[in-house]
């Protein structure tokens, strides 16, 4: 059934029902990107918690391990329970947990409500995007696109938000005030009608695509999901640290990291738009393969550039690796049916988180073996080869624009033997 209500009833639903799955996108990164950037406060501030880098970073491995992990059931809760409840769990939840990680007065403490955090927020990207994609419509590029730009945005104001509240009010408020506010769009998303029982059914059926481009197209999707996980969450999680060392290397400079870690990251945002309209008008491999071309080389540039040569590096690396994360979404909305599509979107992000899971320790344990972060970026340039690989492999089919001429790709039946 279609949303209920007269047309601009339904289309005003639909504007305030992606305005809420993008704030829950920004929400969902910024709040697993708050630590990386604090640390770099806590270490000179006498907290209990050390004044070394890599313990303190440390403590968000389990917020990243059960965002991976708890992604998985998101299907089958989502079946049971209803999309709409789920977001409004993962408002409150993310949000409460925030501000218990800015109460916290031990390493315990601030990793199991770091942990509590990473749980609740696994619950975005397989419900949110798969409301998004149904809110859509037929071309969802554009959608997904100003979605992606909303998570950037999360993750690109995540350092220098972070660094001005530490810097400011100490770092237990760059916690606490994040909390509050994603808390409070729970309580106003609560309010929101629930529209689990009109989804959209309206307009083409999904098309019969053949068999073997689905498992083509999906041992892509996983593939890519795996790797890419770790690569986006690695260069999230290093970004603002290797921008103190290279520019700011001196803690009442935080701010100045902040900024260009944030500077950086925008790339990536304003690269998300862009895809989202490309992708509505070209095949997805036509624009994935640029992206997956650049990535490589741009990581390796990104690993011996230092002064202010390392900002428009740093955001070609990011435009590489954010605007390819809409062309993974859009990979499973054009060939995956929508009864199948949150399954697919919570296995999806349950193998790619479990990469990401990897890349807080693989960053903390090569500073520490280093001392810098060179080789820990070169790892993800041998990583952005397979991506490459990935991109190569992948369909490149015009039916992806036209889904009506699917019908003309199918297998005709063999005609009758004679007798």
């Amino acid at each position: 059934m279609p949303l209920p209500g007269s047309l601009p009833d339904r289309a005003a639903m639909r504007r305030q029902m992606m305005l809420f799955i993008n704030a829950a996108h920004g929400l969902t990164h910024y709040s697993l990107l708050i630590l990386p950037t604090a640390v770099l406060t806590m270490v000179t501030a006498d907290g209990g918690f050390g004044t070394d880098y890599g313990p303190i970073l440390k403590l968000a491995t389990g917020g990243f391990v059960l965002y991976g992990l708890f992604s998985l059931p998101q299907g089958w809760l989502a079946a049971r329970l209803g999309r709409h409840a789920l977001l409004a769990v993962f408002f409150l939840g993310t949000g409460c947990c925030l501000m218990l990680s800015g109460l916290a007065t031990s390493k315990l403490a601030l990793g199991a409500a770091l942990a509590g955090a990473g749980l609740f927020a696994a619950i975005y990207h397989p419900v949110g995007t798969a409301m998004l994609v149904d809110v859509a419509g037929d071309r969802p590029g554009r959608a997904l696109g100003l979605n992606g730009v909303f998570g950037n945005v999360g993750v690109a104001t995540a350092p220098v938000v972070t660094a001005l509240l530490a810097s400011q009010f100490g770092w237990r408020w760059a916690f606490i005030v994040p909390g509050l506010a994603c808390a409070a769009l729970g309580l106003a998303w609560l309010r929101m009608p629930s529209t689990d029982h009109h989804r959209r059914t309206a307009g083409t059926p999904f098309p019969a695509i053949p068999r073997h481009l689905v498992r083509r197209a999906v041992i892509v999707l996983l593939l890519i999901a795996a790797v890419s996980g770790l690569v986006f969450n690695a260069f999230s999680l290093l970004i603002p640290k290797l921008m103190q060392e290279r520019l700011a290397d001196d803690p009442s400079l935080v701010w100045l990291a902040g900024i260009a870690a944030t500077a950086a990251t925008l790339c990536g945002a304003l690269t998300q738009a862009t895809v989202g309209r490309m992708i509505d008008r070209l095949t997805l491999k036509r624009v994935f393969l640029p992206l997956a071309l650049v990535l490589a080389p741009a990581l390796v540039a990104l690993a011996f550039a230092h002064g202010w040569a390392l900002v428009p590096v740093a955001g070609l690396v990011a435009a590489a690796v954010f605007g390819q994360v809409t062309v993974n979404e859009t990979m499973t909305a054009r060939y995956i049916s929508p009864e199948l599509r949150t399954r697919m979107y919570s296995i999806r992000f349950f193998i790619g988180f479990l990469g990401s899971a990897l890349a807080a320790p693989m960053v903390s344990e090569s500073h520490e073996r280093t001392g810098d972060l060179v080789s820990a970026i070169l790892v993800l340039a041998v990583f952005a080869v397979v991506i490459l690989l990935c991109a190569l492999f992948f369909p490149d089919r015009q039916e992806e624009l036209n889904p009506a001429l699917w019908a003309l790709a199918a297998p005709r039946p063999a005609p009758a033997a004679a007798e």
